[in-house]
C-alpha cells in the first residue's frame, strides 16, 4: 500500500500547480492551432467560391447548392450553412489583398473575426482590433465593447 499524500504538502502543491499550468498551456496551444486551421479552411473555401463565381459566372446559387451538398456529406456537423459559406467568401474578399493580415486573422477565433468583419470597415482599423485580440487576449464581449467605444480612435489620439 502506498504512502498517504498530504495535499497541503508544498512539494505536492508544486507538482499540482505545474500540471495545471501545463494543461492550460496545452489547451491554449490546441485552441490556437484549431483556430488557425479553421481559418485556413475558410480562406481556401472562400477563395474557391470567388474563383468559381468569376470563372463560371455562378451567382448566389452556388452557396445554397454547396451548403445542401456539404450538409448531406458531413451530416451531424455544423459550419456549412449558407450564412457560414457567405462568411468564408467574405473572409477571402476582405483579406486577399492584405497578406500581412492573413496570418494575424488566423490567430484569433472565428467568432472574433466575424465581429471585426461585420463591425469594422477599414483595413487599418481591423488590424488594430485583430492585434488587440492577440496581444490583450480580449474576449468577444470585450472586443465588441472596444469597437463600440471606438478604442482605435482613442489609441491614435494617445499617440
Amino acid at each position: 500500500m502506498g504512502n498517504f499524500i498530504d495535499t497541503s504538502d508544498k512539494k505536492y502543491l508544486q507538482i499540482l500547480e505545474e500540471a495545471k499550468q501545463r494543461i492550460l498551456s496545452s489547451r491554449i496551444k490546441i485552441a490556437k492551432a484549431a483556430s488557425r486551421e479553421q481559418f485556413q479552411l475558410y480562406w481556401r473555401f472562400g477563395q474557391k467560391i470567388i474563383e468559381s463565381q468569376e470563372k463560371f459566372g455562378w451567382g448566389k446559387s452556388i452557396i445554397e447548392k454547396l451548403s445542401v451538398d456539404l450538409k448531406r456529406t458531413f451530416g451531424g456537423t455544423t459550419g456549412f450553412s449558407p450564412q457560414n459559406l457567405w462568411y468564408m467568401r467574405q473572409f477571402y474578399l476582405a483579406y486577399r489583398d492584405h497578406p500581412n493580415l492573413q496570418q494575424l486573422v488566423g490567430e484569433i477565433p472565428c467568432g472574433h473575426n466575424l465581429i471585426i468583419l461585420s463591425k469594422v470597415k477599414t483595413i487599418e482599423t481591423r488590424e488594430y482590433y485583430i492585434k488587440g485580440v492577440i496581444e490583450q487576449g480580449w474576449t468577444r464581449s470585450v472586443l465588441l465593447s472596444q469597437i463600440e467605444s471606438n478604442a482605435h480612435i482613442r489609441h491614435l489620439s494617445n499617440k
